[in-house]
């Protein structure tokens, strides 16, 4: 398979940004080999040490399932920190951000503001590259980059509510093996990285459900939740994963992206957010693969 030679560079203005408070920005210089016809942009941050290594983190990339921090986060903020999350809503946001369930998302989506959420989000973080998508329907058409999602790691971190941090991570650090669609979200940071992490996966053109003999076989109760109220009902039928129409504006929409972030070690040290593209005739368990391996190699490389 052939190998292409993505040069790690980044802009000092995103290390200053990404890495604030975090000490004096060291931009990296280095090479990882990323698997032929994958487009890939990647960026870790250690905040202890104030250094970073990344590479094309300005491209943008649908988000697929990245879009539910926007969504987690926006949700949070509107209702204020001494808000007691009722019971209903417990049962969307959990199941999203620990199993990527979409039927939650979408509930949430329509319910706060559809593509609202996304601009409120770009405003309040200072995102870039972020915009929401064409087709307020498609939530996983939202145009998202690298850098942008390591930045709103940082905002969920050092400059949201304590709160809001730690339901969040809390609930990342509890990502289950199986997505709600029975897909295995294990890719990636939770297979290539050692240690405490938290971990939100995205992933979208490999169709509505695995290929039979991929189902992620793990029982999971989160995964198992069903989220039949007919308010999910209802937004289920208007608003989706983003699988098969036209959508964000200016995004490559051939193929399938699979993308793989979070924070890693017991103080949520450093950040890492892998974005990939892969050709439409790639199957699940080779773009698993690859990614995971790159996120490997990536997360070494960083660490020199």
């Amino acid at each position: 398979m052939g190998k292409l030679r993505i040069l790690a560079t980044i802009a000092t203005g995103v290390v200053a940004t990404a890495v604030m408070a975090a000490g004096p920005a060291a931009a990296e210089k280095s090479s990882v080999d990323v698997p032929g016809g994958m487009t890939a942009s990647y960026l870790v941050i250690d905040q202890k040490a104030g250094k970073t290594f990344g590479a094309r983190v300005h491209k943008p990339y649908r988000s697929a399932s990245l879009v539910k921090l926007f969504i987690a986060l926006d949700y949070l903020e509107s209702h204020g920190p001494d808000y007691v999350i009722p019971a209903d809503d417990l049962a969307l946001l959990e199941p999203m951000l620990r199993a990527s369930n979409d039927a939650a998302a979408s509930t949430l989506w329509v319910r706060d503001g559809w593509e609202g959420i996304v601009k409120r989000m770009v405003a309040k973080i200072g995102l870039a590259d972020t915009t929401p998508p064409a087709d307020r329907s498609k939530w996983g058409y939202t145009a998202i980059s690298a850098a942008d999602i390591a930045k709103t790691y940082r905002y969920i971190q050092h400059t949201a509510s304590a709160k809001y941090r730690d339901f969040i991570l809390g609930n990342l650090a509890k990502s289950t093996k199986c997505g709600a669609d029975r897909f295995d979200q294990s890719f990636g940071i939770p297979r290539a990285v050692p240690g405490a992490k938290t971990v939100k996966q995205g992933w979208s053109g490999f169709g509505a459900a695995p290929a039979r003999g991929e189902e992620c076989s793990e029982a999971e109760v989160t995964m198992r939740r069903m989220l039949t109220s007919p308010e999910v009902r209802a937004a289920t039928a208007v608003a989706s994963s983003g699988d098969g129409t036209p959508g964000a504006r200016n995004l490559d929409l051939t193929g399938g992206v699979m993308h793989t972030s979070g924070t890693v070690g017991a103080g949520n040290d450093k950040i890492v957010v892998v974005l990939t593209q892969e050709p439409a005739t790639l199957s699940w368990q080779d773009s698993a693969s690859r990614i995971t391996k790159l996120t490997q190699d990536v997360y070494r490389r960083s660490a020199l």
